[in-house]
């Protein structure tokens, strides 16, 4: 079972043919809904890629929710775990350029009211993979990773978004997954050793004993844990939009760990996944199906 605690959103999507500079306004050429949210998108991603799939979260008592939730139920994630608050559901207004590049700004709303206790929504148990998100608050993150560790479950933390007080316990998830730029910083931050990205990387690995994935964008992924370091190329693609590629890749790593893949196995998988999602407008609605994955991978042999 994969157990994703996170974010639930619903984005507010305009194309531009450019993105703005600081105070400059720009002209839209479509604008579009669509559920969204990192733990949201994670968790149909997962599903899509055939794991079942648990979600844990907060929506609002307004219009929004049902949208927001929409992709999850008509994907059979379990949503039994999700509340409803007095607060907004979670918004992320985000601008895409006509290179598929994006700037987002993302407001919590409701995730802001997912709270420790919540964990106990999650039911965890020996062999889960718990998802977890820096778009809740960062206790409940901590709690979760705790919690997955004394239930014997392998917890996996995306990064994003960077927050610098999360440093201090990134080291408790099994697997970190982060841009290149999150790692960077959180480098920074824990004063690693090492004089290119791959030094530090492998410096985290043996600091805290986990292993650390840091993705690249159409350079593929690298892996390095306490034993060993892997680089995974990405699908050679023309990116139509990139909001929720990383989310579609720790979607599938989940599942394919859970599903007894190896790290390298799980990662390929992952990194063609994420690499589809840039094919198509949208986070949620772009996430590939599993037989799609296949057929990409089939290609690249």
């Amino acid at each position: 079972m994969i157990i994703v605690v996170g974010s639930i959103n619903l984005d507010l999507i305009a194309n531009v043919d450019r993105l703005p500079e600081p105070g400059e306004t720009v002209r839209g050429s479509s604008f579009a809904t669509a559920p969204g949210g990192k733990g949201a998108n994670q968790a149909l991603a997962a599903a899509r890629a055939g794991a079942q799939v648990r979600m844990v979260g907060a929506v609002g008592k307004d219009s929004f929710a049902p949208e927001a939730l929409a992709l999850l139920k008509a994907g059979n994630v379990d949503l039994s775990g999700v509340g409803q608050s007095f607060a907004s559901t979670g918004t992320a207004l985000i601008l895409v350029g006509a290179d598929g590049e994006n700037v987002i700004a993302v407001v919590p709303g409701a995730n802001d009211s997912v709270v420790p206790g919540d964990v106990t929504k999650a039911y965890l148990k020996k062999g889960d993979v718990v998802l977890l998100q820096h778009e809740i608050p960062l206790p409940t993150v901590e709690a979760t990773l705790d919690a997955a560790r004394a239930a014997g479950a392998i917890s996996m933390l995306n990064t994003a978004p960077f927050r610098a007080e999360a440093a201090g316990f990134l080291g408790k998830a099994d697997y970190a997954v982060a841009n290149e730029t999150e790692f960077d910083l959180y480098g920074e931050a824990l004063a690693l050793s090492g004089r290119d990205r791959p030094a530090r990387m492998r410096a985290y690995a043996q600091k805290t004993g986990s292993a650390i994935v840091v993705t690249l964008g159409g350079d593929g992924v690298l892996a390095a844990t306490p034993h060993d370091f892997l680089a995974i190329p990405a699908l050679k693609i023309t990116p139509v939009d990139t909001v929720g590629a990383g989310d579609t890749f720790c979607g599938y790593f989940g599942a394919g760990l859970s599903s007894g893949l190896s790290l390298e196995q799980a990662l390929t998988r992952a990194a063609a996944a994420g690499s589809l999602a840039c094919l198509k407008p949208g986070a949620q609605p772009a996430i590939p199906l599993s037989k799609d994955v296949d057929a990409a991978l089939a290609g690249m042999r």
